[in-house]
C-alpha cells in the first residue's frame, strides 16, 4: 500500500493576480450611485514599504444593512431590498494604493440579537501570505454605533481599534492603510 503526503504549503508567488482580476471589480457600485464613495489606502508590508502586488477584497451589506447571498436573510436595520451584491476587489499599485468606489453599509444584527456598526469585511491576499488575512473596515463618523459594536469592543485597547477605523479624507471618501506586520500593525481575525 503506498501512503501519499500532502503538498508542503508555500507562500504565494509573483502570479499572485493571473485569474483574479476583473475589469471594474473596485466599483462596488456603478459610478455615480447616490451616497457613494471612494475608500483608499495603502497596503503595507512590516517595514513600511508597499505591497505593490496584493489584493484587497470586500464584502458588505447594502445601506438598509440587507446582506447579499444571507439565507435566511440577515435581518436588517433599516428595511428596504435592492439586489444589492456588495463585493469589490481591488488591486494594489506599485505604491501599494487601492481603492475601491462603494455606499456606507447599515447596520447588521449580531449573534447575541445586539446591532453590529457599519462595516466593511475584508481579505487580504499578497505576496508572501499563505493564507489570506481578515479584517473589518469601520467608519470614524459612526462613533457611536462602533462603541456598541461587539467585535471593535472585544479588542484590547483603542490603538488596536484605531487600526480598522477609517477618517473622512475631506473629498466624502475615507482611508485606511493596511499594516500587515510591525509597529501599527492592523488587527486582524481568525476566521
Amino acid at each position: 500500500m503506498t501512503t501519499l503526503l500532502s503538498t508542503p504549503s508555500q507562500t504565494v508567488g509573483p502570479f499572485l493576480s493571473i485569474g483574479l482580476t476583473w475589469e471594474r471589480a473596485e466599483y462596488v457600485v456603478p459610478e455615480g450611485t447616490p451616497g457613494s464613495f471612494w475608500i483608499r489606502g495603502r497596503l503595507l508590508d512590516g517595514a513600511g514599504e508597499p505591497v505593490p502586488d496584493g489584493l484587497i477584497e470586500t464584502w458588505q451589506a447594502d445601506p438598509y444593512g440587507n446582506l447579499g447571498h444571507s439565507v435566511p436573510p440577515v435581518r436588517p436595520a433599516g428595511g428596504g431590498g435592492s439586489g444589492f451584491g456588495g463585493f469589490g476587489r481591488a488591486m494594489t499599485g506599485p505604491d501599494g494604493q487601492y481603492g475601491l468606489l462603494t455606499v456606507k453599509p447599515g447596520r447588521v444584527t449580531d449573534a447575541a440579537g445586539g446591532w453590529q456598526a457599519p462595516h466593511l469585511d475584508v481579505s487580504v491576499f499578497a505576496r508572501g501570505l499563505l493564507h489570506r488575512v481578515v479584517l473589518r473596515i469601520y467608519f470614524a463618523d459612526e462613533a457611536e454605533a462602533n462603541s456598541a459594536d461587539p467585535v471593535l469592543c472585544s479588542l484590547p485597547d483603542d490603538a488596536a481599534r484605531a487600526t480598522l477605523v477609517a477618517r473622512p479624507n475631506g473629498d466624502g471618501g475615507y482611508i485606511l492603510d493596511i499594516r500587515l506586520q510591525g509597529a501599527r500593525e492592523t488587527v486582524f481575525f481568525a476566521v
